[in-house]
């Protein structure tokens, strides 16, 4: 009786990883959603590219090679899919607290879990590189990416690695519950890094200094994708938990689910307010960032905040994005879905709000661990991305970039009803 209560729930907490696996691979829908609402309408094609792209090269090197870095597993997985019954059972039977220890799973669902985060990190880029980026430039940056560089802080991080034998970012008291710094604040770095070397896309800023908006296409479309994120973030934050098989964990998982949702209310409503103060129109691009940050905010720590907390962080979130987006906008840093002051300055304030809640977590780790995860991803993609520059070029050329990179890149249009003229 006893091998068959372990047998249900080594299978539901290998269920319930993968069900979150699936709902944080649909986060894919929701970046190329919103990426391709906000771009302009001869841009859509090659965002949505870029996007099914990435996704497939960040699985195959996270098979490769990504996750034998990040946890010190077999390339190309070798063995992984062998399960040894005996010793999981042994496993659950050593455990003296019964069914409150740590998770037991399947390696598999793990890699799975895993490799859609990596993903993530990546799509991130893409939104901030768009409408002027040469589409093989920025995928042969996404196997570096996914294959190298966020798996070397990954295992710095998750992994528990030391940092090249210096220290353990562990025990210097850093704590990101679900990646507001290892996944969504090294994607914003590496799009940084690849902003300043491309530029901004022409027209956007005039030689008098003044700021010219440029209006995405579709806002149905980046509504439906920021709501596809909404709900693939409980996924996100949710499988975090590691396991649903105990009544402590079932109970962490609602509370997680909770916080992720009250603090991407929050942020949306903060920016929208926000927005209506500073621009007297209830901007929508900033309330949908600013369910984006509220969800960032929360999720270097959403287990330990109460409710009311969560909704606190999810509200400051939402005002940072927007100042965020401005400010950079004043440095002439053009990211036209928003995606380094979501993920990147918000990312960061994720991180610093968790020692509030979580005693384990210290002010000093957690700066330290932003610091190491920014200055290692900056740095290294600033180094890939010039070295593409200098090789293949990474910018479309002027001509191309005024017709729109869905001729030149894919020669496919997006809506070639509203673009061509009937023969």
């Amino acid at each position: 009786m006893q091998e068959q209560i372990y047998h249900l729930q080594y299978a539901m907490d290998t269920f319930y990883f993968l069900i979150c696996g699936v709902l944080v691979m649909w986060m894919a829908a929701g970046f190329s959603m919103l990426e391709a609402g906000l771009v302009r309408s001869k841009n859509t094609t090659e965002i949505l590219t870029k996007n099914v792209a990435l996704y497939s090269i960040a699985c195959i090197m996270y098979l490769v090679c990504g996750y034998a870095i990040m946890y010190d597993g077999g390339w190309f997985l070798s063995g992984i899919a062998t399960v040894d019954v005996d010793a999981t059972l042994s496993s659950f039977a050593e455990r003296e607290d019964g069914f409150t220890g740590d998770a037991v799973y399947s390696s598999a669902s793990d890699f799975f879990f895993q490799v859609v985060f990596v993903a993530t990190a990546m799509s991130i880029v893409s939104g901030a590189v768009a409408e002027r980026m040469k589409l093989w430039a920025f995928l042969a940056f996404a196997v570096v990416l996914t294959g190298f560089i966020y798996p070397m802080e990954g295992s710095w991080t998750w992994g528990d690695n030391s940092v090249f034998g210096l220290y353990t970012l562990s025990d210097l008291g850093f704590s990101d519950f679900a990646g507001s710094g290892i996944v969504h604040m090294a994607g914003a770095s590496a799009a940084l890094a690849g902003v300043l070397l491309l530029g901004a896309r022409k027209g956007k800023y005039s030689k008098d200094g003044k700021i010219n908006a440029i209006p995405g296409a579709n806002m149905p479309l980046a509504t439906l994708g920021t709501l596809v994120l909404w709900m693939g973030w409980f996924g996100f934050n949710g499988g975090s938990v590691l396991k649903l098989g105990d009544i402590s964990n079932a109970n962490a998982v609602a509370v997680v689910f909770l916080n992720t949702n009250a603090a991407a209310a929050a942020g949306a409503v903060s920016a929208l307010i926000l927005s209506v103060v500073l621009f007297r129109k209830a901007d929508l691009t900033m309330a949908l960032n600013g369910a984006l940050a509220g969800l960032v905010a929360i999720t270097a720590e959403p287990s330990t905040p109460t409710p009311l907390q969560a909704t606190l962080f999810g509200a400051i979130g939402g005002l940072l994005v927007v100042a965020s987006i401005i400010g950079l906008d004043k440095l002439k840093i053009d990211d036209p879905v928003g995606a380094i002051s979501v993920h990147g300055v918000v990312g960061l304030l994720g991180l610093l709000l968790v020692p509030i809640t979580n005693s384990d977590s210290s002010f000093s780790g957690q700066l330290i661990g932003a610091a190491t995860i920014f200055v290692w991803v900056f740095a290294t993609s600033f180094i890939v991305w010039y070295v593409l520059k200098l090789v293949v070029g990474i910018r479309v050329s002027e001509q191309a970039e005024y017709e729109g990179v869905d001729a030149s890149e894919c020669g496919i249009e997006a809506y070639p009803e509203f673009v061509s003229s009937v023969k």
